[in-house]
C-alpha cells in the first residue's frame, strides 16, 4: 500500500509547529483550566431532588377493561406533565412552603417528565437549598395528585377513574449537580488546548521569518550550500577557524568549502558574499570561508568590497586604512596594499577609506580589470559586499563575478527580504552560486544536528578525561600562550616589501 508523501510532510510540519510552540500551547491550556476553575468557584451550587408518582386506572374488572384503562392513562400522562407546572399546582405549593416566588418563577426550577410508554410522572426541582428542593418536589407531587383527582372526577360522580400513587419521595441531595467542577475543568483544558494549537498554527502561518532550510526551499530552488550554527560568542571570536578549529561551527565552514569547490562554474571562480539585510553574518562567513579554502591549499584572495561598513580588516586584525578604494582611484599600487595573512596562501585586500561614491567605484572599469587579474592569478576570489536591499553594490559586483553567495540568517531574515535580494540579482542577470543559512539554532525543532561524532578523533575526548587541578591549570596556561603567539603572528601587519612579495607570490603561483 502506497504512502502519501505529501500527507507525511504536512504531518511533520504540524508536529514541528507543536514542538516549537508547546510552551505557548501549555500556557493557554492552563489559562483555560484556570478560567474554568474561576467560573466553577464563583457559581452558586445547585441541588436536585426528584419525586415520582404512578398513574393507573381504577375502572374495569376484566382484562380488556384494564387494558383500555391503561391506554387511557398513558394518553392522559402528557396532560399531567403540563399540569404539574400550572399555577393550579404551584400556587398551593408556594402558599404551603412560604416560598417568596411566583408560580412562573418556580416553574423555571421545576422539570417534569414521563418516561416513554409509562404512566410515571417524574418531578425534579433544582434549588440552591437541598432541603427546599426536596420539600418543593414532594409538595408538587402531593398537589399534583389532588389536582389530577379533581380534574378527572366527572360531574355527577364521586370518584375519579384515575388513581395516583406516590412511588418515590424526594430527599435532600448530598452533592450539588451544578457546577460540575471536573467536567468544567476538562472542558476548559480542551478549549484552551484547541485555542493554543490554533494560535500556534496562526502564528506560524503569519510568521514571515526564515526559520530553517525548509522555508528557503519553499521559496526558491537555489541550492543551499552551507548551514552555519549559531554561536553566541561570534562577536568575540568572529574567526572561529582561528579561535577554535575543533568547534562544530568550524566544521560547518569546512563543509561549506567542500560544497563550494564542487560547484560547476565556467572560467575563474570569484564569488560575492552578500546578504539581503545587514547583520546576517556575511562578513564572518566570507572571512572564515576564505581561511578554510586557504587551509585546503587554495590560493585565495579576500577583498573587502563593503565600502560602507567594512569589517574584514577588523576581524583579521590587519591595517585597513589603505586598500581597495586607493587602488581604484590610483592613489596606491596593488602590490603596496595587498597583504598576506599568516602562513597560508591567503591574500587580503582591505577596503581602505570609505568613499562618497561606492557604487560607481565598484562598477568602474578599474574594478573589472582588478577582478580579471585576480581571477587569473588566484584559485578563488571572495568579495565581501554590502547587503543587496539597502544598496546596489553587491548586484553590480555579482554581475562581474562567477556568482553571488547569499547569506540568510535563521530567525532574522524575512521571506520577502530574501525574495527581494534574489530579484535584485536576477534583474542584473547575476548568477546565484548558492545560499548559506547562518545563525542556525543548535537546539529546538529548527536545529541542525552538529554535535554527533565530534568526540572521536577531534580532540574532544581528551578534554573529557578527568584531570587534576594542577594539570588543568598547566594545560590552560599553555593553550593561552600558544593562542596568543599564533594570533600575534597572523595579525601582525607586514611592511610594504612583504606585501609586494605576497602579491608577487600570488602571480608566481598561478
Amino acid at each position: 500500500m502506497g504512502v502519501d508523501r505529501k500527507a507525511l510532510v504536512e504531518l511533520s510540519d504540524y508536529i514541528r509547529i507543536l514542538r516549537k510552540n508547546w510552551i505557548i500551547i501549555v500556557v493557554i491550556a492552563l489559562v483555560g483550566v484556570g478560567a474554568a476553575a474561576v467560573y466553577s468557584l464563583t457559581r452558586t451550587p445547585l441541588y436536585e431532588s426528584t419525586s415520582e408518582i404512578f398513574v393507573s386506572s381504577q375502572a374495569g374488572a376484566t382484562i380488556g377493561e384494564q387494558q383500555q384503562g391503561n391506554m387511557y392513562t398513558q394518553q392522559r400522562v402528557t396532560s399531567y406533565v403540563q399540569l404539574a407546572t400550572a399555577p393550579k399546582v404551584l400556587d398551593p405549593v408556594i402558599a404551603d412552603l412560604g416560598v417568596p416566588v411566583t408560580a412562573a418563577e418556580l416553574a423555571e426550577a421545576v422539570a417534569v417528565s414521563s418516561p416513554l410508554d409509562t404512566t410515571i410522572v417524574r418531578i425534579t426541582v433544582t434549588d440552591a437549598s437541598a432541603a427546599l428542593a426536596a420539600d418543593v418536589a414532594n409538595s408538587i407531587a402531593s398537589e399534583l395528585t389532588a389536582a389530577i383527582d379533581e380534574v378527572e372526577t366527572l360531574p355527577g360522580t364521586e370518584t375519579s377513574p384515575v388513581k395516583v400513587t406516590p412511588i418515590t419521595s424526594a430527599v435532600p441531595a448530598e452533592t450539588p449537580v451544578s457546577p460540575n467542577v471536573p467536567l468544567n475543568l476538562a472542558l476548559g483544558a480542551l478549549v484552551g488546548l484547541a485555542l493554543g494549537v490554533a494560535f500556534a498554527v496562526l502564528r506560524t502561518v503569519l510568521d514571515t521569518r526564515i526559520r530553517s532550510s525548509r522555508d528557503i526551499t519553499a521559496l526558491t530552488d537555489r541550492a543551499i550550500i552551507g548551514a552555519i550554527p549559531l554561536d553566541p560568542r561570534a562577536k568575540e571570536r568572529p574567526i572561529i577557524l582561528q579561535a577554535d578549529p575543533l568547534n562544530p561551527r568550524s566544521e560547518a565552514f569546512r563543509a561549506l568549502r567542500t560544497n563550494l569547490q564542487f560547484l560547476d562554474f565556467e572560467g575563474g571562480k570569484s564569488f560575492v558574499m552578500t546578504s539581503s539585510m545587514p547583520s546576517e553574518g556575511k562578513s564572518t562567513t566570507a572571512v572564515n570561508l576564505a581561511i578554510a579554502l586557504a587551509d585546503a591549499g587554495k590560493r585565495v584572495v579576500l577583498i573587502d568590497a563593503d565600502l560602507r561598513k567594512p569589517k574584514v580588516a577588523e576581524y583579521l586584525g590587519i591595517e585597513g586604512g589603505v586598500g581597495l578604494t586607493d587602488v581604484l582611484i590610483g592613489r596606491a599600487e596593488l602590490t603596496d596594499v595587498l597583504q598576506k595573512w599568516g602562513r597560508r596562501s591567503l591574500y587580503i585586500l582591505p577596503s581602505g577609506k570609505i568613499p562618497p561614491n561606492p557604487s560607481e567605484l565598484l562598477g568602474s572599469a578599474q574594478m573589472a580589470q582588478l577582478l580579471e587579474d585576480f581571477s587569473r592569478d588566484a584559485d578563488i576570489v571572495i568579495l565581501d559586499a554590502p547587503p543587496l536591499l539597502p544598496v546596489t553594490d553587491a548586484a553590480v559586483l555579482a554581475k562581474r563575478t562567477s556568482g553571488a553567495i547569499l547569506a540568510v540568517a535563521a530567525n532574522s531574515t524575512h521571506r520577502n527580504q530574501l525574495a527581494g535580494a534574489l530579484d535584485a540579482l536576477e534583474t542584473v542577470d547575476a548568477r546565484v552560486a548558492g545560499l548559506v543559512l547562518t545563525m542556525v539554532p543548535t537546539r529546538g525543532p529548527d536545529a541542525y544536528d552538529y554535535g554527533y561524532g565530534y568526540g572521536y578523533g577531534y580532540g574532544y575526548a581528551a578534554e573529557e578525561a578527568p584531570q587534576s587541578g594542577r594539570e588543568r591549570r598547566r594545560a590552560a596556561k599553555a593553550a593561552k600562550a600558544a593562542l596568543a603567539a599564533q594570533t600575534a603572528h597572523h595579525a601582525a601587519p607586514e611592511g610594504a616589501r612583504r606585501r609586494s612579495n605576497a602579491a608577487q607570490n600570488v602571480r608566481d603561483s598561478a
